[in-house]
């Protein structure tokens, strides 16, 4: 029976062998460029934003149409009991206008509308460059919250390996200890020290891993990935990242360059033009309207074209008028207020974007020194462990800090990418 399980065994573990090479090469790998590329393909930010432009769009080529005339056609026919028109002749009852026919096409052209026209349309081209700007700011956003998905797992990535080779040491620490203790050469205590650490770092295991899953998860679904297994492709070598010194920009310089500043800029743009058309609305409209008309009320055909022209002039609408203009003229200022003080802090939001930049960059680097300070340290203290001279939580201290020292350089790592990312927004890039 033995024998039988042995050969089950085996069996089981062959063929666990050969399905778990399918069962990683099922998980497709995607590097940055390919995240945020599906994501702005993808993600319902980006969607809306492209919609918004696309009702922008035909607003504007319905403030075109303003310009051409507005051509309606009219049909009336009646039928009644007895004539709308009756009178007496000489003794006897007329009766006219019993049954009939009435229609004609007409058009009325705008002359002068206070330029209502001309500023709604050059409004409507201000909301259409707004939406574009919008549209920009939205994939900016996204590329920012897919950078910040995607290094959290790359971090949490690098965590694991982290605990991998942690766990590598405890067990070689583990297996020496047992060792020991057996000969007679040290108490049990120590054994139950590393057992405790053993069992902490399985636990660890177990939360990053779970961690991991849920930021997979959620990089899937910000990128409209149809697969529900992926993963990253890139891994942090312990190397330090170049100076970001050349991605340096004046703040005056890449002010001009934002969206957020030209968003602004817009504002006061659509503010001035509704102030312009506050005041058309006040002035004297004039257009020319003309028609071919048909009636048929008499029994008889009566074709005739009609023409003429339109002034109206809004001679009690001033005094409500005028307020609006006061109250559009405000809004202006206010706009052009916002846009001043909004421009200080974009430069404020540079500065410190760079500061943070520049602060994760030196982080990474002193994060990178901690790592090799750890290691010699816990090859000391392992050398030292053996020969006698430190004791086992002396070495559980020191593998304790290399942990720290390296999951502290990734996570310096990830903050330093994001943080670029940051920066090159800010500064219109």
């Amino acid at each position: 029976m033995n024998r039988l399980q042995n050969k089950a065994y085996r069996l089981f573990g062959t063929l666990a062998l050969l399905v778990l090479p399918f069962a990683v090469s099922a998980q497709t790998k995607y590097t940055l460029d390919e995240c945020i590329e599906m994501a702005l393909q993808n993600n319902v930010r980006t969607k809306n934003a492209a919609n918004d432009l696309r009702m922008a769009e035909q607003q504007q080529r319905s403030a075109f149409t303003r310009y051409f005339p507005s051509v309606s056609a009219t049909g009336v026919g009646f039928l009644a009991d007895k004539g709308l028109l009756e009178m007496d002749m000489g003794g006897q009852r007329m009766s006219l206008l019993k049954n009939g026919v009435m229609g004609g096409v007409s058009a009325t052209m705008p002359v002068f509308a206070g330029g209502q026209i001309v500023q709604g349309n050059k409004l409507a081209k201000v909301n259409v460059e707004v939406s574009r700007l919008r549209r920009r700011q939205s994939e900016d956003e996204v590329r920012l919250t897919v950078e910040q998905y995607f290094w959290q797992v790359v971090m949490l990535k690098e965590k694991l390996r982290t605990l991998d080779a942690v766990q590598a040491q405890l067990e070689r620490i583990h297996q020496d200890v047992e060792a020991a203790v057996a000969a007679g050469v040290t108490n049990r205590n120590d054994l139950l020290q590393v057992q405790l650490r053993r069992n902490e770092t399985r636990s660890n295991t177990l939360s990053v891993k779970n961690a991991l899953g849920v930021s997979l998860s959620l990089l899937t679904q910000y990128i409209g990935c149809a697969s529900d297994s992926i993963d990253v492709a890139l891994s942090l070598g312990g190397t330090l990242p170049p100076n970001p010194d050349y991605l340096y920009r004046s703040p005056q310089a890449a002010l001009m360059l934002t969206t957020e500043y030209h968003l602004l800029d817009k504002q006061v743009d659509a503010n001035r033009l509704q102030y312009r058309m506050a005041v058309g609305r006040n002035l004297p409209t004039v257009a020319l309207g003309g028609g071919y008309m048909y009636d048929n009320l008499m029994d008889r055909d009566h074709p005739f074209w009609i023409g003429g022209v339109t002034v109206s002039i809004p001679l009690s609408g001033w005094w409500g008028g005028s307020h609006d203009i006061k109250r559009q003229r405000l809004q202006l200022r206010n706009a052009e207020n916002q846009r001043d003080d909004q421009r200080q802090l974009l430069l404020i939001r540079m500065t410190n974007t760079w500061n943070a930049l520049t602060d994760a960059w030196q982080q990474v680097g002193i994060a990178l020194e901690s790592i090799a300070q750890a290691d010699e340290n816990l090859r000391l203290q392992t050398d030292y462990y053996h020969a006698g001279t430190c004791t086992m939580s002396d070495l559980l201290e020191a593998q304790s800090l290399y942990q720290q020292s390296r999951d502290k350089y990734v996570e310096s790592y990830a903050q330093y990418e994001v943080k670029k990312r940051e920066y090159l927004q800010a500064t219109g890039r």
